[in-house]
């Protein structure tokens, strides 16, 4: 019999709850492509939004992209810490109830998600549509997450933080700061709320938060992931330790500042654009630099590449993250940004990262994790090898179908011929040209998540391999005690620093604050960017509810309204848009996509009966619109009574509202809406609209390019 050493000692790692994430996340993986299919398909055949509010593009797009990225890569995130943070530490997990806390809560507020985004309770905010009560809810569990994390950290047998675990303490800090600042807002009611940031204010702090979601939620994290899983999976060391500290302390600095490169051309003040811009050029190097070291890890080991499907999945998953951030970049460059922003080419981008990098990465966790956790072999490494070809194809038709419908779009769309003129004036024939792009999109999401069905068989039949009597992990560790965490003799440099974890920690946050302050601070002040004579008048009572209706229905993912300065979008749309004319708008709604023409400007425009019938059937005054309609808007009613609390939120936050409109708003609503109904069925619309939500929302868009004073 075998006895355990004086100094060393026997523990059980908590490998529950790595099965709990990682059984989530393949759960929840099909939920996200699925919807993601779905939401292809309805672009490529509108006929697909079957005329049912709760699944209409608009609304089951930010659905979509919630679950692809905080379902499935949020457990995916999830289970490679729990697991890799116990080994690195060499202690079980600090509490078993806040790791459980931790799960069932998060899986909740993806349930809620489902829920509440369907039934059209957004802030339309990318990456950030769900409203207070889960941003409250949110916030909590981050919290619980992060405690179990830090004081496992404290309580852990190993001096020195290895890599992974500095990507992670980088993702556990600024995704609190992330989502704290940019989520606070006044609630209006039990599900809606105004962000107390306006304008360009909100645009500044959203991408800020927008970009960075990507930066420390979808990548640093799998950094982690990564420098812990390939060189276990290849059982090689890291290739470069000078080079991993590169990666990190350059990253983590850089990447803050590059949230403005979404707004490029547009009202932002050209210094934020240009800061932007700098910075996300200067992120080539740290993103190559860790892609390199993490291909490398694998010198001496190429020949795994031909037998282990593990390998080939995160060496690819790493090959997709190093064409992302060369992309990335590219497209920050302003006259890239002109030609690619607004146009499916963002669109192959952002899923090149996330089926790539972020998906294929948590296939070859799964894969290498499963079997080990459940004390078994893969059922059959020919069906992972099989799921990697058929996902692999499936990425990259997705991918060269949306950059080819992109520069298609971005080059009509610049088109100009010799008189100066528009060569494509109809939006909608911009449109109809790559629509069977979009269904070759399709098709790439169809093999996607055929292999992703492969997984589920595979992974199901491993589980079903494994011993009934399931146990955690037991390790023989060093026992835990006070000479062990003090400092070495001699030691300095970065190798001390990762001995001092709280040091760290601090050193983290200032590395993400100083780019944060910098960036949004001048933005905060808005007067000094403000001309006083075009100074917008506020939306009418009217206007507002429309506004939350536009809102509802997920119109600003398909429209802009932000028109750049550029020729094109100028001669196309209109005058540039200006800081004041947004200045007021809780939410922001500059759009980040054009799959229909910017909307700045179409305030009258067009008689209030062609609005009428664009909602209700599209193609009766837009032929070849990819549009859903919208019948519903013609049954519900406004809320008219809401209008009061709205009002007054708004004033307390600066809009200036008399007290009479705050306290008649919903009398002030309902005359203009009389008179909006009164003209529809003069023109030959149905009698009796004046408390539609239809009307409401017409009232909104005649608004638009029209609160401010015209030179």
């Amino acid at each position: 019999m075998n006895q355990t050493p004086k100094n060393m000692e026997s523990i059980y790692y908590d490998d529950k709850i790595v099965k709990m994430f990682l059984i989530a996340m393949m759960t929840f993986a099909g939920v996200a492509f699925l919807a993601g299919l779905l939401a292809a398909i309805q672009l490529a055949f509108w006929p697909a939004n079957m005329n049912l509010e709760w699944i209409t593009f608009g609304r089951l797009r930010p659905l979509h992209t919630n679950a692809a990225i905080f379902a499935f890569a949020g457990n995916a995130i999830f289970a490679g810490i729990y697991h890799s943070t116990q080994r690195l530490l060499k202690t079980r997990m600090a509490s078993d109830l806040l790791g459980r806390i931790h799960f069932w809560g998060w899986q909740l507020i993806i349930l809620a998600a489902a829920i509440t985004l369907p039934l059209g309770y957004s802030q339309s905010k990318e990456y950030a549509e769900l409203e207070w009560p889960i941003d409250i809810a949110i916030t909590l569990i981050w919290v619980v997450f992060a405690i179990n994390f830090f004081w496992t950290l404290a309580k852990r047998r190993e001096k020195h933080l290895y890599v992974a675990l500095w990507f992670y303490i980088s993702t556990i800090v600024t995704v609190a700061v992330l989502h704290i600042v940019n989520s606070i807002e006044i609630p209006v009611g039990m599900m809606q709320s105004y962000p107390v940031w306006s304008g360009i204010q909100d645009a500044m702090v959203q991408w800020w938060y927008g970009h960075n979601a990507v930066a420390f939620f979808l990548t640093t994290p799998f950094l982690g992931l990564m420098y812990y899983y390939i060189p276990k999976a290849a059982n090689r060391p890291v290739y470069s330790y000078r080079l991993s500290i590169v990666h990190f302390w350059a990253l983590v600095f850089i990447y803050i500042w590059a949230g403005p490169h979404h707004l490029l051309n547009t009202a932002l003040p050209d210094w934020a654009q240009t800061v932007g811009m700098v910075f996300s050029v200067m992120l080539w190097a740290p993103s190559w630099g860790g892609m390199i070291n993490g291909l490398l890890t694998l010198k001496g080991a190429w020949h795994l590449l031909r037998t282990e499907p593990v390998i080939k999945f995160l060496v690819t998953a790493v090959t997709f993250y190093g064409m992302s951030t060369f992309e990335g970049p590219l497209l920050s460059i302003k006259s890239v940004s002109s030609l690619g922003h607004f146009t499916d080419w963002i669109i192959a981008h952002v899923h090149g990262g996330a089926l790539g990098w972020n998906g294929f990465l948590a296939f070859g966790m799964a894969y290498y994790l499963v079997p080990k956790l459940w004390r078994t072999e893969l059922y059959s490494k020919s069906l992972a090898t099989w799921h990697f070809w058929i996902g692999l194809l499936g990425i990259l038709v997705y991918y060269i179908s949306m950059w080819a419908a992109g520069i298609t779009q971005g080059l009509m769309w610049m088109a100009i011929d010799e008189a100066g003129k528009l060569v494509y004036p109809d939006f909608v024939e911009t449109v109809t040209r790559i629509v069977p792009l979009y269904w070759v999109r399709a098709l790439g999401g169809t093999l996607f998540i055929a292999g992703y069905l492969i997984m589920v068989y595979n992974i199901f039949k491993t589980i079903q391999l494994a011993p009934k009597d399931q146990k955690d992990t037991e390790a023989l560790v060093p026992k835990r005690t006070d000479e062990m965490l003090k400092d070495v003799p001699g030691e300095g440099g970065h190798r001390w620093l990762e001995g001092a974890a709280t040091l760290f920690v601090v050193l983290s946050l200032i590395a993400i604050l100083v780019g944060s302050v910098i960036s949004i601070y001048p933005t905060i002040n808005l007067n000094q960017y403000v001309q006083p004579a075009k100074m917008p008048t506020p939306y009418t009572a009217l206007e507002l509810a429309g506004r939350d209706i536009y809102i509802r229905e997920g119109c600003y993912v398909c429209h802009s309204q932000m028109i750049r300065k550029l020729k094109f979008d100028v001669l196309r749309f209109g005058p540039a848009s200006t800081i004041e004319e947004s200045m007021y708008d809780r939410p922001f709604q500059w759009g980040s996509k054009r799959t229909g023409p910017d909307l700045a400007r179409v305030g009258k425009k067009y008689p209030n009966l062609w609005h009428y019938n664009h909602m209700m059937n599209p193609r009766t005054v837009s032929p070849g619109s990819i549009m859903p309609n919208y019948p519903w808007l013609e049954r519900h009613e406004t809320n008219f009574l809401s209008l009061r609390k709205k009002l007054s939120v708004l004033k307390s936050l600066g809009v200036p509202y008399t007290d009479d409109q705050v306290a008649n708003a919903d009398i002030w609503a309902q005359k203009d809406a009389q008179e909006i109904a009164e003209d529809l069925a003069k023109n030959g619309a149905p009698a009796g609209l004046e408390k539609k939500q239809i009307t409401a929302l017409i009232a909104y868009l005649q608004a638009l390019g029209q609160k401010v004073k015209k030179e």
